[in-house]
């Protein structure tokens, strides 16, 4: 370590004699080297191993849980290289740092969380030279300057690439499923992919600082978002209550994240926000709203991305099998109940049907048979059901209980989601509106199809003198979506309307909460 303390007696005696140049008189002017020993003392002679120690025993103490705490722990663990500290002490890159970091405020961040006054006060130390023999002494400050701005940088590059919250990991292991199995489920509500932070990450983000690209990198992760800017500067606004602020905040948050596909990314497309119990389809400039009905508490709705491929319509409806359990069961054997609802019973294995005369409560218990209700008017699912793929069998779709629209609450449904105007919907999506096709479509949603996948055997008298009066050309059944449009179900509680105005709106799932009280770790 002798060449690190010539190193530094170098640059301070640099230091001292650039007012050689000054036109006063220069005080210093007749120093030889030897005036200079003084330095080469204990309290300015760095060494590796002694750095090395304070990091190693900085990484004991340091119990944070954040992922990029874990990494800057894993890094000093394997010996990696210094990144901050070398031979010459410390230069500009820590300045760099130091100011980007100071951004943290306008996020709405504590500077504590990120240790900044203890890094500019280290940073002072070496520029002033003012150590000691006890905790400021220069190992012990290098050690300390070099792991917390490995720690700082790290927490603020990935928060701001890939957000300070994982929803993927978070959201799914909220609502706990009832199983029989001994291993504890939960129920899956936030289905997107989302870029998530890496080694390779991790890696990029140090050499950055090797190449001195500092500044530039803390620039470049930053979300570019329109609206990610906007809830920032309302952040500052003087007039925001706390509740605000903590609603600005996990919006930000939410910003952040670095989904697989974003609405901005297309011309068309459909975004279901929840929290707003609105539908809003965009094409280019031309746009259709609707109000919602989605998920209760207990069912909630997930967030996804997917794309519109289809329209059935007088769609059958599969009984999900928690409605089967809580209100069909008891009612087997009963066939005019069946009949009443026009339900059905199949097997699932060979969707055969099965007499209704023959079906039994355990038989319905058992999973091994779904019930099944006929599609037309009475259809629990409406006349249309918009298709997607997905992992829920979670549709948009029309419904038999219209009044649920004029509910200011609609958070009603088993998980799908309701919408309000399926048909102006099916026109919007279809890049070929013929007039044809959407003559038949009128025709199909409003055409009493009881018969309609009713053998000649089962079929009462009313079903055949109506399917003699059914215009079986103009009846359709499916439409397809070309090019498919893609489709948004997402959990915004803050969210700009069609004019850019950012809207307000209920937490119903209590969402905000669980991604604030992550958050707390950096306020």
């Amino acid at each position: 370590m002798k060449q690190c303390s010539v190193s530094l007696l170098i640059v301070f005696a640099s230091l001292l004699l650039v007012s050689c140049h000054d036109k006063k008189a220069n005080i210093n002017g007749n120093l030889s080297i030897a005036d200079y020993a003084v330095l080469d003392t204990s309290l300015y002679r760095l060494s590796n191993e002694k750095i090395r120690q304070h990091i190693d025993q900085m990484a004991k103490w340091d119990d944070d849980s954040m992922a990029a705490d874990y990494r800057t722990r894993s890094y000093y663990g394997n010996r990696n290289p210094l990144v901050w500290i070398d031979r010459r002490g410390l230069d500009h890159r820590a300045d760099s740092l130091l100011n980007g970091l100071r951004a943290v405020e306008d996020m709405g961040f504590c500077t504590k969380k990120f240790r900044l006054t203890r890094i500019a006060d280290d940073i002072r130390r070496f520029r002033e030279l003012d150590f000691d023999n006890g905790d400021n002494q220069i190992n012990k400050v290098a050690g300390r300057l070099e792991y917390n701005l490995t720690k700082a940088y790290l927490r603020y590059v990935a928060g701001q690439r890939f957000g300070f919250f994982n929803p993927m990991y978070a959201f799914n292991h909220l609502d706990k499923l009832d199983t029989d199995d001994e291993r504890t489920a939960f129920r899956t509500l936030f289905d997107i992919k989302v870029e998530r932070a890496g080694r390779e990450f991790y890696n990029k983000a140090l050499d950055k600082v090797r190449v001195d690209s500092v500044a530039e990198y803390m620039r470049e992760v930053e979300t570019k978002s329109v609206f990610y800017r906007q809830l920032k500067r309302m952040l500052h606004d003087g007039h925001v209550s706390k509740a605000e602020r903590t609603k600005i905040l996990v919006n930000m948050e939410r910003c952040r994240w670095r989904m697989s596909d974003t609405p901005e990314s297309h011309e068309k497309y459909v975004l279901v926000n929840i929290p707003s119990y609105h539908l809003l389809a965009v094409d280019g400039k031309k746009w259709l709203t609707m109000r919602t009905a989605f998920g209760a508490n207990s069912s909630k709705t997930p967030q996804m991305i997917s794309s519109v491929t289809h329209v059935n319509i007088n769609p059958q409806w599969v009984m999900p099998r928690s409605i089967v359990r809580k209100t069909v069961a008891q009612h087997a054997g009963d066939s005019a109940y069946f009949a009443q609802r026009r339900y059905f019973v199949i097997q699932r294995s060979t969707g055969q049907k099965v007499s209704l005369r023959k079906v039994t409560a355990d038989m319905l218990l058992s999973g091994q048979y779904a019930v099944v209700q006929r599609g037309g008017q009475g259809n629990a699912m409406g006349r249309m059901v918009f298709r997607f793929k997905n992992n829920f069998s979670i549709y948009l779709h029309d419904t038999s209980s219209r009044s649920v629209f004029d509910q200011k609450q609609r958070d009603v449904s088993h998980g799908c989601v309701r919408v309000e105007k399926p048909f102006e919907l099916t026109v919007f999506l279809l890049d070929d509106k013929a007039d044809r096709l959407i003559e038949k479509i009128k025709y199909s949603i409003n055409a009493d199809v009881s018969p309609v996948n009713v053998s000649k055997d089962d079929m009462t008298d009313n079903m055949k003198s109506v399917a003699d009066t059914l215009d079986m050309k103009k009846l359709v059944t499916w439409v397809g979506v070309k090019p498919s449009v893609p489709i948004f179900i997402l959990y915004y509680t803050m969210y700009p309307d069609t004019s850019g105005l950012v809207e307000s709106f209920d937490d119903v799932y209590g969402f905000d909460d669980v991604i604030y009280q992550h958050l707390k770790n950096y306020l």
